[in-house]
């Protein structure tokens, strides 16, 4: 980052300038080395880069630069010692949750959490003989009770997905250590600029970064952060061997999401806000959740973790899914996606999409009522999307 390497730059500098490498021709903006193979002057320099002596590239399945540049910026926002970048957010999940497992350990996961991640604890893993342990992510006397001697590790996401329910990330990391085992947590909905999981205790923290961080519907992308030793030992290799490995070029656009994301998010939260008490007083709501409001059920906890309230918003229309398809489907400006974070404003309906594979039981015990909705909010006028909001929830 210019001359200087060793300023801590603040955040905003950060997500502009950080992990910057410029090639021979000092170009302004990050290079994409659209290459999948490297070239050895000699067959020392080959034997030195392979056995690692020589800490230079090998091959873009196990390293590339504009990769390592997404993960360098990544590590100096997050705090982290330690980062790869994946193909999607799932396999950022996946391969930090698996890379450091064996049959016969032990997984305790929340069970709000997004149909995917949900789909990886209860069913892939007991295939290969990995026990795993759903409770109530709010409780921790049920996280205390899940402990056993093989658990490995604890997965939370929090803000949750859909209820945006706030799980005291310091208070489980404690239980998670002194059960010997390491926590996860996905921050895809919090964004980095809000929660930092590893000031909090957390072990790993693991972002979509299709979501907020490139926040403009344009690729799919992850990145996983710990410290290096655990990057190195334990996810590196896990990477490397399986591939899920993030295109150069992608990663590139994820370097000119972050150059804006704080920005965008800080914009978005600021609507979010706006909309979610414009939403609470609404006679056709019959409940609004917002980490950033005082009747949150969580709110104590999310002062305490969160800097800020976020850019997702959770609410259930009264009149179950009739209603809230009325209301999806009246709306003009606002578009109907199981995405997120984008700059457009989106809205998708939780029981019909993204959790729809569970049954009737789950989805009442996760509070995932039929007349809910998630909602995030992008970067339009607010009083444009307060105005689509009022004008579909009279319908």
């Amino acid at each position: 980052m210019g001359n200087d390497q060793t300023k801590q730059y603040r955040p905003a500098t950060q997500l502009v300038h950080g992990g910057t490498m410029r090639s021979q021709f000092g170009e302004t903006s990050e290079a994409i080395f659209m290459t999948q193979g490297y070239v050895y002057d000699t067959a020392e320099a080959a034997e030195a880069r392979f056995d690692g002596s020589d800490p230079g590239f090998v091959y873009s399945r196990y390293a590339n630069p504009t990769v390592k540049m997404f993960e360098d910026r990544m590590m100096g926002l997050e705090g982290a010692t330690g980062a790869r970048g994946t193909a999607s957010g799932m396999a950022a999940i996946y391969g930090a949750i698996v890379c450091d497992l064996k049959a016969g350990d032990h997984v305790v996961a929340a069970k709000a959490l997004f149909g995917s991640c949900l789909y990886i604890v209860a069913d892939i893993l007991p295939r290969y003989g990995i026990e795993t342990t759903l409770v109530d992510g709010t409780d921790l006397s049920a996280w205390q009770a899940a402990m056993r001697p093989n658990t490995k590790t604890l997965f939370l996401e929090s803000p949750t997905n859909p209820r945006l329910e706030v799980l005291d990330i310091a208070a489980i990391a404690d239980i998670a250590h002194a059960g010997g085992a390491r926590l996860l947590v996905d921050n895809v909905f919090a964004t980095p600029l809000w929660q930092k999981p590893l000031q909090l205790g957390a072990d790993v923290v693991a972002y979509s970064a299709t979501k907020h961080i490139d926040g403009q519907g344009r690729c799919l992308g992850g990145v996983v952060l710990s410290d290096e030793e655990w990057v190195e030992d334990k996810l590196a290799p896990f990477l490397k061997h399986t591939g899920p490995s993030l295109s150069p070029f992608n990663a590139w656009t994820l370097l000119k999401g972050l150059e804006t994301l704080q920005l965008r998010v800080a914009e978005q939260t600021r609507s979010a806000a706006t909309l979610a008490d414009f939403l609470a007083d609404h006679p056709a709501i019959k409940t609004l959740i917002y980490p950033g409001r005082t009747d949150h059920p969580q709110y104590d906890v999310a002062t305490r973790q969160m800097e800020k309230g976020g850019t997702m918003i959770a609410f259930e229309v009264k009149g179950g899914k009739d209603a809230a398809f009325r209301f999806s489907n009246a709306l003009n400006l606002i578009i109907m996606s199981n995405n997120l974070g984008d700059a457009k404003s989106l809205i998708t309906h939780p029981a019909t999409t993204t959790h729809q594979r569970l049954s009737d039981e789950d989805k009442a015990e996760l509070g995932i009522a039929p007349g809910l909705l998630r909602f995030s909010v992008g970067l339009e006028d607010v009083e444009d999307l307060k105005e689509d909001l009022d004008q579909a929830l009279s319908a």
